[in-house]
C-alpha cells in the first residue's frame, strides 16, 4: 500500500498531478485508513502509469478516460486517430518554423526571392533603408493581390535600375525621406524626374509599367501607403499634379496642360 507521495514517485508524476486526476475523475481517490491517510494499491500504480502514458504521447485528458475503459479494436481506432492528429499538429509546426526562419531572414518573410534580390539591389545602389521599407511595404500589397503574378514584374523593375533617371530617383528620395527639412528642391528635382518618366512611358503606351492598371484597389493603396508615410509625400503628389500628373502610382495624364 503507498502513499500518495509514493505513488506519484513510482509513476513519475507529481503529486500535484494525481490530485488534479482525482479531480477530473480520472483516477478513483481511495478511502482513508484508519490513521486517517489514503492508501493506493497496485492497481492504482497500473492506472496511472497508463495515464501518465497516454498524456505523455499526447493524449488530452478528457479523451484518457475513455481510452482505458475501451476495448483492443476501439483503443486501436482511437490511437490512429491521435496519431493523425499528432501528424497535422507536426506539419503545423514545421510549416511554423519554416516561417520562422524566414523571418530571421528579414523580407523573405512575405516576398518571393525576386522581389527580395530587387530590395537588395536597391540597398547595394544607396537607397535609404526607409525608402526600401516604402517599397518593401507596397510590393507587400502587390504580392497580397497578386500571389502568382507578382514574379512576373521583376525583371522589368530590375531592368529599370540601369537607368541613371531611375537610380538618381531613389538617391534623392533617399536624401528628401532621411532628413528633417523638407528638402524642396530635392522634392521638385524627384517631381521632374518622375514626370519625365511619366511622359516617356505614356508615349510609349505604358502609362502603367509595373503592369498594376485596371486593379484599383491596389493602386489605391499603393498611393495611401506613400501618402501615410510621410506628409512629404503629399507634397510630392501636388509637386506631379503641376506637371500634369495625377499622384506617383497610377500615372494619369490631367486633362488639359501642365500647371
Amino acid at each position: 500500500m503507498l502513499t500518495i507521495g509514493q505513488l506519484a514517485a513510482y509513476a513519475g508524476v507529481t503529486v500535484r498531478a494525481v490530485r488534479h486526476y482525482h479531480q477530473i475523475g480520472l483516477l478513483p481517490e481511495p478511502e482513508r485508513d484508519a490513521s486517517g491517510y489514503r492508501r493506493y494499491r497496485a492497481t492504482a500504480v497500473v492506472s496511472l502509469v497508463k495515464i501518465r502514458t497516454l498524456a505523455d504521447a499526447g493524449v488530452p485528458l478528457s479523451r484518457i478516460g475513455h481510452m482505458l475503459e475501451a476495448d483492443a479494436p476501439a483503443f486501436a481506432e482511437a490511437v490512429r486517430r491521435i496519431d493523425g492528429r499528432l501528424r497535422d499538429e507536426i506539419e503545423r509546426l514545421e510549416t511554423s518554423r519554416e516561417q520562422i526562419a524566414r523571418l530571421a531572414a528579414g523580407d523573405g518573410l512575405v516576398l518571393p526571392p525576386e522581389v527580395v534580390s530587387y530590395l537588395d539591389r536597391l540597398r547595394e545602389l544607396g537607397v535609404s533603408e526607409r525608402i526600401v521599407e516604402g517599397e518593401r511595404d507596397g510590393w507587400i500589397l502587390v504580392a497580397a493581390r497578386w500571389p502568382d503574378h507578382v514574379r512576373e514584374f521583376m525583371p522589368g523593375k530590375i531592368a529599370q535600375l540601369d537607368d541613371p533617371r531611375i537610380v538618381r530617383l531613389y538617391r534623392v528620395l533617399s536624401e528628401v525621406f532621411e532628413s528633417d527639412a523638407g528638402r524642396g528642391p530635392l522634392l521638385e528635382e524627384a517631381a521632374d524626374i518622375m514626370a519625365g518618366l511619366a511622359e516617356q512611358a505614356y508615349a510609349a503606351g505604358q502609362a502603367d509599367p509595373g503592369g498594376k492598371a485596371g486593379d484599383d484597389l491596389l493602386l489605391d493603396l499603393l498611393e495611401a501607403l506613400a501618402l501615410e508615410s510621410d506628409p512629404r509625400a503629399r507634397r510630392m503628389v501636388e509637386l506631379m499634379r503641376e506637371r500634369g500628373w495625377n499622384g506617383w502610382t497610377r500615372l494619369e495624364r490631367l486633362p488639359g496642360p501642365p500647371g
